[in-house]
């Protein structure tokens, strides 16, 4: 999929859309579309970044490589891989900047490279390159030694080596150098981490083209494994791609989105640190990955979570937290990074969650529906697993009556949200098939009148008379994008009258043009500032409810119509503004994986 044109541009910041992913499954980086890595964390994705020009242009760092004359650029992955390729269209040539992490050997956790190839296609192009790193979010300092070839950046915590084939100057912080290339010819940055375990090594252009090969055949090698056939193929395969990246493969977790603080609403304060594992978005990627044929990502994630779920611990959200370290810890202090203005100036800049510690009940439901998929279609649940779910079950019964924060994570006080009476519902309901499918020991005579207290609790609580629809939380009339989840789950019918009648009010209140909004914060107040953009994992949560309602001409045009909204590689922000623009923490898991599951269903019912 190639990217539209784009000419020079003097403002600082990029648009979010206007960037490519590149990773090695441990950490990953973003690529810009005039060739500027802005944003990465070296050795993991919850590292403090190198490179964080995306949240302060002149303090964050950055990694300019591009043509030293007036150029357009397009934009692509090289087909179906995560290797990025940036195209320069001058009067004079036509280069390409060809950016890839190799993935080789996946679990040495010491070994990261970031290679840059640069190639002339066509005539003679004169390039530039700029590498300025700023380690500790722009707040630790470092030297730089020029070596043969190379230079070592080395600030207290991390060392790097930038090894280069074209000669390389310094000013004693930062290295850049200019030069040109004709037709056929070829030049090699790469960025390697360094400590005494891995001394410092070089890049040569053969070493860089085995390189290139190894990686495209590693991405190409796991994409085969892929079921998917249907009308969507490229995008379907794309958000597949995209999950994977977003996976730590040491440890099997997935993170929300690789950046954090990228803004809700430009100059709002809606920004927040994604880069952890939500449990609930991890169960929702473990779905969607099995959808598509990948078991082996759901059997590590399982390996993941069973760290958590086997612990007989009850901390004040119950015995799991909303979301971990991706390797596992539990302690994720939120703090705020005053020397960095954020993107487009939307302060703060934070680090870490303060989310962690809040109770949320949805997400026992969707950790133990992606257990129940993953016991029917990958492999059956040891015992040892199938004793905590039991556990996770019963902690449910007794808790499930208590408000919470909710899926949206609000901080404006609990309430008794529908939808986390829903998910400790599908909690209850999955683990009770698992028990009769497998004939495994379960106290049924309990789970089966909670379930059925929290269907009728639903039922009589979650429906507003006045607005004929289900709603946001008990004692309310607001309209909530999550109530979509209802039929989604088996909760309840999907052409059952009280249900499209929800869907109606839904459509007309909460969605424009296929983009829907969460809900009306002035209505429900959420104790946050600032306004925020509709939530493309709604959208497409939308796009599934009006397939199973069998409207499948209006789901069909609302789901092409999201996808006119992705960028220029088929990527997805978190949320997407009134203007069509990409907004919030950039790539989101939740939205690519929504995007997978309406994709397949829609498929389906096409026929």
């Amino acid at each position: 999929m190639s990217g539209a044109t784009t000419g020079p541009t003097s403002a600082p910041y990029l648009p979010i859309a206007e960037h490519g992913l590149i990773g090695d499954l441990h950490t990953a980086a973003l690529v810009g579309t005039d060739g500027t890595i802005d944003w990465y964390c070296c050795p993991s994705f919850d590292s403090p970044s190198v490179f964080a020009a995306i949240l302060d242009a002149d303090r964050g760092g950055t990694f300019e490589l591009s043509a030293a004359v007036p150029a357009d650029t397009k934009q692509f992955y090289f087909p179906d891989t995560n290797v990025l390729i940036t195209r320069f269209f001058t009067e004079d040539g036509l280069g390409e900047v060809q950016d890839f992490m190799p993935v080789a050997d996946s679990m040495q956790s010491d070994r990261h490279r970031l290679i840059r190839r640069v190639v002339c296609v066509r005539g003679t192009i004169p390039f530039r390159a700029r590498v300025a790193p700023r380690f500790g979010y722009g707040a630790h300092p470092h030297t730089l030694r020029m070596l043969e070839g190379s230079a070592l950046f080395a600030s207290e915590a991390l060392s790097l080596t930038l090894t280069a084939t074209v000669p390389l100057e310094s000013d004693g912080k930062d290295v850049w150098t200019r030069f040109a290339l004709s037709q056929g010819e070829t030049a090699v940055f790469a960025l390697n981490r360094v400590s005494q375990e891995t001394p410092p090594r070089g890049c040569l252009l053969a070493e860089a083209e085995r390189e290139f090969t190894a990686t495209v055949a590693f991405w190409r090698r796991w994409l085969h494994h892929s079921r998917y056939r249907g009308r969507w193929r490229e995008m379907v395969h794309r958000s597949a791609l995209t999950l994977k990246l977003l996976t730590y493969v040491p440890t099997g977790a997935i993170v929300a989105a690789p950046t954090t603080s990228l803004p809700e609403q430009i100059g709002g304060g809606r920004n927040w640190d994604y880069r952890y594992a939500w449990v609930r978005d991890s169960a929702f990627a473990v779905y969607a990955l099995l959808r598509l044929g990948f078991a082996e990502e759901a059997e590590a994630f399982m390996g993941f979570l069973t760290q958590h779920i086997e612990r007989r611990d009850v901390g004040p959200s119950g015995p799991l937290q909303i979301m971990y370290g991706i390797d596992g810890r539990s302690e994720l202090p939120e703090t705020e990074l005053p020397h960095l203005e954020g993107y487009r100036g939307s302060a703060p800049v934070r680090v870490g969650n303060g989310a962690a510690t809040q109770l949320q009940l949805d997400i026992y439901g969707a950790l133990i529906d992606s257990v129940y998929l993953y016991d029917k279609w990958c492999q059956p649940l040891s015992s040892g697993r199938w004793r905590a779910v039991c556990a996770l079950v019963d902690w449910v019964c007794e808790h499930w009556d208590q408000p919470d924060e909710g899926v949206w994570e609000t901080r404006g006080g609990r309430k008794k949200f529908l939808y986390s009476r829903l998910m400790c519902w599908v909690a209850i309901d999955r683990a009770i098939r698992i028990a009769q499918h497998r004939s495994l020991p379960a106290e049924l005579g309990r789970w089966g009148p909670v379930r059925d207290a929290i269907y009728w609790r639903i039922m009589e609580k979650g429906w507003a008379p006045s607005r004929q629809a289900f709603v946001q939380h008990e004692d309310g009339d607001v309209l909530d994008a999550a109530v979509l989840m209802m039929p989604l789950t088996k909760f309840i019918a999907p052409n059952d009258p009280v249900w499209l009648s929800t869907l109606d009010a839904l459509g007309n209140e909460l969605v424009s043009d296929s983009l829907v909004w969460r809900y009306d914060p002035e209505a429900s107040p959420d104790g946050l500032e600032g306004e925020e953009g509709t939530f493309s994992i709604c959208s497409f949560w939308y796009v599934e409810a009006l397939t199973r309602a069998g409207r499948l001409d209006e789901a069909r045009l609302a789901f092409e119509k999201m996808l006119t909204y992705a960028n220029h590689v088929g990527l997805f922000a978190e949320e997407i503004s009134h203007t069509g623009e990409q907004l919030g923490n950039f790539p989101q898991a939740f939205t690519h994986l929504a995007l997978i599951s309406a994709a397949f269903n829609l498929d389906r019912a096409l026929g």
